[in-house]
């Protein structure tokens, strides 16, 4: 996933980065109501209205994963474990840093270029390095809440 794609999901969801947790929701609720596979009798139509909810839903979760709204609750925790717990491992996939924790946190960073991952790599001090240059410097999600969530 890559900022392409985030931005991918905000069109299809025709909402901007500072779109609420209420508005996604009501734009969610509305866009699946609008186009509900159970809905259309046609057998290829409704598959298509399925694919269609399938890409829905997955911009609706993916949003609310990194709106301001669920950053900012979960703020003082990602402070706690950026700045006092180290890296147990990290990789890099298509313009996303995973990064778990020592503490078994982990969190995914996205539109980080490959450049600054080789960086990170070579760096004495991996956690050091992600201190300075990427933790305050990119959109995340918390990728230990999906592991519990799915």
């Amino acid at each position: 996933m890559n900022t392409k794609k985030i931005i991918e999901y905000r069109s299809l969801l025709g909402v901007t980065k500072t779109a609420t947790l209420k508005e996604l929701k009501t734009i969610y609720r509305n866009t699946m109501k609008d186009s509900h596979p159970d809905a259309i009798s046609d057998d290829n139509e409704r598959l298509l209205a399925e694919e269609k909810s399938k890409e829905i839903i997955a911009a609706y979760h993916f949003l609310v994963s990194i709106a301001p709204e669920t950053l900012e609750k979960d703020k003082d925790e990602y402070t706690r474990i950026t700045s006092s717990v180290n890296i147990a491992d990290f990789y890099y996939e298509k313009g996303v840093l995973y990064i778990t924790f020592l503490d078994g946190s982990s969190f995914e960073y996205f539109g980080v270029l490959r450049p600054i991952y080789i960086k990170m790599v070579n760096a004495e001090s991996p956690s050091r390095f992600a201190r300075r240059h990427i933790y305050n410097q990119y959109i995340y999600r918390s990728a230990s809440k999906l592991a519990v969530a799915e």
